[in-house]
């Protein structure tokens, strides 16, 4: 699934946007600048996902790489 399909199931599901969750994610103080704050765990922000919105590890994983500025998902070693 491409980085946009999963930012669409995402919306689809929650009604926010990119912008939302950057703009949620500084209001839960995991952004500072506009990115992660250092120490900021990966794990606290997908708990954070998908305890509020229900989110999938994908989903979640997607508006995590999405906070760390990425405009795609990275590949998988294997490929996959």
């Amino acid at each position: 699934m491409s980085f946009q399909a999963h930012l669409d199931s995402i919306h689809a599901r929650t009604g926010k946007r990119p912008e939302d969750f950057r703009r949620l994610a500084a209001s839960k103080g995991f952004l500072e600048g506009g990115a992660l704050k250092p120490g900021v765990k990966a794990t606290q922000v997908t708990a954070w996902l998908k305890a509020e919105y229900n989110l999938g590890r994908g989903q979640a994983t997607t508006v995590l790489a999405l906070l760390g500025g990425l405009s795609r998902l990275p590949r998988c070693p294997d490929g996959a």
